[in-house]
């Protein structure tokens, strides 16, 4: 008899139980996140990810109603991205996000703090003003500050900028868009977009080789560093006297690692033979016709090495493994002077797929290593290249297509 009231006592528990773990698995479903976020979500999330601040509640109303009316389609998310990118909306996208996102292509540290200056200033404004991006290497540019009480640009000081920074000037709307040539005085055929700008020169056509600007170039706009390009089956007869063919008395490290990054970077970087900066005058020097004597200085390291006699370069990468950087065949693949070629460069395929990996990385908060993110890039550098190179859309479709993550 006790037996049996045990068990019913077991029996009439039972059903509690069962009840109990619905209602746990009832609350763990209710607490658990969502796995879309919700469209006013979204747009908050758009827009911290792209201005680095929280929206104000009439622009996070107007993001939410154009995402709502498209029903969260990827289209309504970019429309929604271009709210959070129009300089009236959202000056801390140019003010803040852009500049630390452009500044450490300015320097040789690599680093976002620094003055503002008129390579940042200028593709700040090619950014908002959709300035084809392919021409950021080549293009006579420079965007100064239009705001009271601000010294005039010059190129032999970063005043202007450093003191409109100073001032809290909003970049967003103050920035106008002239050419070194009208502003700096830097003749037409000197004149090779960022590279010849005041805080380009200055950063990397000081002292050295020149080679330095080749190689942040391809660190800053193609993603590779010299050794990801290597390659040691070009010819080597346009590498410079000062590259020793045996350091160290043994000439294989020539051979298996010099050669591989000087066979292909000297003769590009040829075109820039005719450039300096001056420490003295704190300006950049150019010397149409003369080549500087930076190229051809430490001549006994090889004295049989290349002499550089002007500023035509070629591209031995064409052919070989860095055929895989993605040539642009209508061009030719050599030329004279900077700006035949930065068109040389901002025209690879891997100039924009490497613009888009770095935008998608600053706003998603992610490389692109999965399958999805991997096609998402690849559907907005295809976007990238047939919009004319707007490289503000590349923003906002990457802030659309991290809307829900």
């Amino acid at each position: 008899m006790k037996h049996r009231v045990k068990n019913r006592r077991r029996e009439s528990l039972a059903p509690r139980a069962v009840c109990g773990a619905v209602a746990l698995a009832l609350l763990a479903v209710q607490a658990a996140p969502p796995a879309y976020a919700g469209y006013a979500e979204q747009a908050r999330r758009i827009y911290t990810r792209l201005a680095g601040v929280p929206p104000s509640s009439q622009v996070l109303s107007q993001m939410t109603q154009l995402i709502t009316s498209g029903q969260g389609s990827q289209q309504s998310l970019i429309a929604a991205a271009a709210v959070a990118t129009d300089p009236q909306n959202a000056p801390d996208f140019y003010d803040v996000t852009l500049k630390e996102f452009v500044n450490p292509w300015t320097n040789r540290n690599q680093s976002a703090f620094v003055p503002f200056n008129d390579y940042t200033a200028t593709v700040i404004g090619m950014v908002r003003d959709d300035v084809p991006f392919n021409t950021v290497l080549s293009a006579n540019i420079l965007y100064t500050v239009n705001a009271p009480g601000l010294p005039a640009p010059s190129p032999a000081n970063n005043d202007h900028y450093a003191t409109a920074e100073a001032d809290g000037v909003d970049f967003a709307s103050a920035l106008q868009q002239n050419t070194q040539t009208a502003v700096y005085g830097t003749p037409a055929q000197a004149v090779a977009g960022v590279w010849t700008t005041r805080a380009g020169a200055a950063a990397f056509f000081v002292l050295g080789t020149n080679r330095a600007q080749f190689r942040f170039t391809m660190l800053n706009y193609l993603c590779h560093d010299m050794q990801t390009v290597m390659d040691n089956t070009r010819p080597t007869d346009r590498i410079r006297q000062d590259v020793a063919r045996s350091p160290g008395g043994d000439s294989r490290v020539f051979l298996n690692n010099c050669a591989g990054c000087h066979s292909g970077m000297d003769p590009m970087a040829q075109a820039f033979a005719y450039y300096d900066f001056s420490t003295t005058s704190n300006q950049l020097v150019y010397t149409q016709g003369q080549v500087q004597p930076k190229y051809l200085k430490n001549p006994q390291n090889f004295p049989w090495g290349f002499v550089t006699p002007d500023d035509t370069w070629s591209n031995r990468w064409r052919s070989g493994p860095n055929a895989g950087l993605g040539w642009d065949a209508s061009l030719p693949g050599s030329g004279e002077g900077a700006a035949s070629l930065g068109q040389e460069l901002e025209n690879t395929e891997a100039f924009a797929n490497c613009q888009v990996v770095k935008v998608f990385q600053q706003v998603c908060l992610r490389a692109p290593v999965s399958q999805t993110d991997q096609t998402t890039v690849a559907t907005i550098e295809k976007d990238f290249k047939d919009s004319g190179y707007h490289l503000k859309q590349v923003f906002q479709e990457s802030a659309a297509a991290c809307a829900g993550s």
